[in-house]
């Protein structure tokens, strides 16, 4: 009896895991996070703190999560080829972004590249615009999703997952730009390697 009960058990156990991965294969290939805030700066004071990467930490929502992550800065101190890699918690992982492109006061872009506890390559964009008197700021993600991701995405949304983090990295930008410049002797993460002179 114990032995027919087993395997029906495992024969139902076994349908199941089929199932999800059978419907986790027809998950889509991509995917695109995006969140959007309007501020009370203008386009050229907020392309001035994301075209920074010495300044992501005061807006980054990452960053409470491990206050003691290490940094390195590499390239231009800012546009194009400027690097920030870090290595933090379990929270954080370890990664690098780079800037691919900037064009002020309008956009700038991001090579994303996660290597623990994943590795995974995603492009970031941040568009500012015009809205009134000051600007309507969108920032988004786009990735592949590997066939792990597409299993991991029939439980949790990816969506609501980043789109989470993109809220709380967006009312932090929101509350920098519009404070202005930043202070001399602000708050830095721990720094390994010598940071980009200008």
């Amino acid at each position: 009896m114990l032995k027919k009960i087993a395997v029906t058990l495992f024969s139902v156990i076994t349908l199941a895991v089929v199932a999800v991965l059978a419907i986790a294969a027809t998950r889509p290939a991509t995917y695109h996070v995006e969140r959007s805030v309007s501020m009370g700066a203008s386009q050229g004071a907020v392309f001035a703190v994301v075209n920074d990467l010495h300044r992501f930490h005061e807006w980054s929502p990452w960053q409470k999560l491990d206050p003691q992550m290490k940094v390195t800065y590499s390239g231009p101190p800012t546009g194009v080829g400027a690097s920030y890699t870090w290595v933090g918690n379990d929270k954080v992982g370890e990664g690098r972004m780079t800037m691919t492109d900037a064009t002020p006061p309008s956009s700038v872009t991001q090579k994303l590249e996660f290597i623990k506890p994943f590795v995974s390559t995603c492009a970031v964009h941040i568009n500012i615009a015009p809205d009134g008197d000051g600007s309507r700021v969108t920032w988004a993600i786009d990735g592949n999703n590997n066939y792990v991701s597409k299993v991991m995405c029939l439980f949790v949304s990816m969506d609501a997952m980043m789109g989470k983090d993109f809220e709380a990295g967006l009312a932090n930008l929101k509350q920098v730009a519009e404070a202005g410049p930043s202070q001399a002797g602000a708050a830095t993460p721990a720094e390994t390697g010598a940071p980009a002179k200008p």
